[in-house]
């Protein structure tokens, strides 16, 4: 099979990113005959139905593929005959099937196939699993077609590693400039007295257009209150006005009332809003769908904000098919061109015109919001876990990263300062890019100051360390809480305190505050909705600043106090946390997260466990619910 080669530094010195982004690949090979194709569509919809599970008490398992692949393989190998099936017959099958395949894909026999394994497996109703196929179905096939995927490795995706390996997600590095790196400098205190920025934080709005007061909170489809959800039995309350503590997204009133209640919480000198604007009704949506979102709450951030500038991010959700993002070389009516020319059209009074040009081509750009600060948006989606286009090629997909270092590296040699702002936070990404990214804040934390993601819907953080020994604290990642109330949450958004705009600002985060609606209150007879201030976190952890040390230092002392733990664990789920208590396990995966900006690296956790004992991959390496 055709590897991916990392691109060596004297390719990136020759030739700009958007060159790259050019670059032909090698002639696709077939990926696997139509049974296959149907399984593959299928996991693509079990990366997004797993957000229809209703939240725990604890964080759920890794999101990896092949955690969720073993546990289904067994009845599709008993359903589709392949107990009996051995490696050599499996691999002459495969090679033969896919000159098949290649000759006459047929979209629709995948598709029927994959509708009975939905079915079969229970993801959804057969409904929702039609609809879900259909939507689904040409992207998924056309991805296989030219994905890399060998025989060999799908004989062993499907009967186990001894008759192959399955990782087409190989391993690669980034390159990085020969300027050496300066020695770490911790910003200095700002001086009494200093300017400080507020900057206002959005993420994971969820917009949903169809929501209806009184409808059943707890209906069947992944996606509940709303028309079509049907109503609840006498003996039980329907969905809230003002939202619902269940599988349900928001009404646009809801969002309109925390726009317009932003007063108390400013002013604000920026807003920085990190994606996921539609529903999660990710089985029927069309194109048409997202853009009203796009134009609708684009619109009313704009109206409630009016001359503050808003910086926004690409969400997993914007796109349909969900998590669908493909690397800029994929041409025609299945490129991204269409979401990114909106973007740009919708965000254009915010955006200078370079921003817009690399917005337009992968959607991510850099711009200069003030003197000494350059903030970069990336598009998390390049390293999405779910993003099933990077099976054609998952090695820095649209030359993100490398573009990344180039402006960080010529933000060094300004002096300036960045901020990074993105959904999909980097812990939770695909482990190659997660790794890579881990090693160019390591090498730029100096000119590192802030990070800032979404997507988990929770309150947390990821820390980053050096990497000779994974002990000093450099740099944090700030996960701020969704404004939907999926699942199970009450409504919510981020106002970060920033070192403020002065010449020689370090423009770190000084202190944030989290700001709620209480469903409960506001649901109430005669209740009104009311946003206030859940906590401002130096004060409720005590923390004598905002740097990684004490956010590194937080999470030790939660392992030892129980009480410091539990308010977090009340804070980390917006005031309302679910019933069942977090114990001991539940604990130390919750940590363990808090410590792992680098994806799948359990030695991150090694000083969390009783006698430095490495933790279990499978059971304690694990990630809160993704959205």
């Amino acid at each position: 099979m055709p590897h991916h080669r990392a691109s060596s530094g004297q390719d990136h010195l020759r030739a700009g990113w958007e060159q790259r982004l050019e670059r032909s690949l090698p002639a696709p090979r077939v990926g696997l005959l139509w049974m296959g194709l149907g399984l593959a569509l299928v996991l693509a919809l079990f990366d997004s139905t797993v957000l229809w599970v209703p939240a725990r008490a604890y964080p759920l398992p890794s999101e990896g593929h092949s955690v969720k692949f073993s546990a289904i393989a067994p009845p599709l190998q008993s359903a589709f005959g392949w107990l009996n099936l051995t490696c050599p017959a499996c691999k002459v099958l495969f090679t033969a099937l896919n000159h098949g395949l290649k000759k006459e894909p047929n979209v629709a026999r995948v598709g029927s196939v994959a509708i009975k394994i939905c079915k079969m497996l229970n993801i959804a109703p057969l409904d929702v699993c039609q609809s879900a196929v259909h939507l689904f179905e040409d992207d998924v096939v056309e991805v296989w077609t030219r994905s890399v995927l060998s025989p060999s490795e799908a004989c062993g995706l499907l009967l186990g590693s001894s008759c192959g390996h399955w990782d087409i997600f190989s391993t690669w590095n980034i390159s990085l400039p020969s300027v050496p790196k300066p020695p770490p400098k911790p910003p200095s205190p700002p001086a009494p007295g200093a300017p400080v920025s507020r900057v206002l934080f959005l993420t994971d709005l969820h917009w949903d257009h169809e929501y209806l007061e009184g409808t059943d909170p707890y209906c069947a489809d992944p996606l509940c209150c709303r028309r079509g959800s049907g109503w609840p039995p006498n003996s039980q309350k329907g969905a809230g006005f003002w939202g619902e503590y269940s599988k349900c997204d928001l009404p646009l009133r809801t969002l309109e009332s925390l726009l317009k209640g932003l007063g108390p919480a400013g002013p604000f000198e920026m807003g920085y809003w990190t994606g996921d604007i539609p529903a999660h009704d990710v089985w029927q949506q069309s194109r048409q769908d997202q853009l009203r979102a796009l134009t609708t709450i684009t619109d009313l951030v704009r109206k409630f904000l009016g001359p503050v500038p808003v910086y926004p991010a690409v969400g997993n959700h914007e796109s349909t098919p969900v998590n669908g993002f493909p690397p800029p070389f994929i041409k025609g009516n299945q490129s991204s061109q269409w979401l990114y020319e909106a973007m740009a059209k919708a965000w254009e009074p915010w955006l200078p015109a370079d921003a817009l040009h690399t917005l337009r081509i992968g959607g991510f750009y850099a711009l200069t919001p003030r003197p000494g600060l350059r903030l970069i948006s990336l598009n998390m989606n390049f390293c999405s876990r779910e993003n099933f286009w990077l099976l054609i090629n998952s090695t820095d997909p649209a030359g993100q990263l490398q573009w990344l270092v180039e402006e960080l590296q010529a933000a060094e040699n300004r002096g300036d300062k960045v901020h990074i702002i993105g959904h999909i936070p980097p812990g939770h990404c695909l482990k190659s890019w997660s790794w890579n990214y881990y090693k160019i804040i390591a090498r730029y934390e100096n000119t590192l100051a802030g990070q800032f993601f979404g997507h988990t819907h929770v309150d947390e953080f990821e820390i980053f360390y050096d990497e000779e020994t994974l002990s000093r604290p450099l740099a944090v990642a700030f996960l701020a809480p969704s404004a939907t109330t999926f699942i199970n949450l009450n409504p919510g958004y981020r106002v970060y305190q920033i070192d403020g705009n002065y010449p020689g600002s370090s423009h770190v985060v000084l202190d944030h505050e989290t700001y709620i609606l209480n469903l409960t209150q506001a649901n109430a007879a005669g209740g009104t909705p009311s946003w206030k201030r859940l906590y401002r976190a130096r004060e409720t952890y005590g923390l004598p600043d905002a740097m990684p040390a004490s956010w590194h230092n937080l999470v030790y002392r939660m392992r030892d106090d129980e009480q410091l733990f539990q308010t977090f664990w009340f804070l980390y789920h917006k005031g309302h946390p679910p019933s069942e208590p977090c114990g001991t396990p539940c604990r130390l995966a919750t940590l363990c997260a808090q410590l792992s900006a680098r994806a799948d690296s359990p030695a991150l956790c090694r000083h969390l466990m009783p006698n430095g004992s490495l933790p279990d991959a499978n059971r304690l390496w694990s990630r809160p619910l993704l959205c």
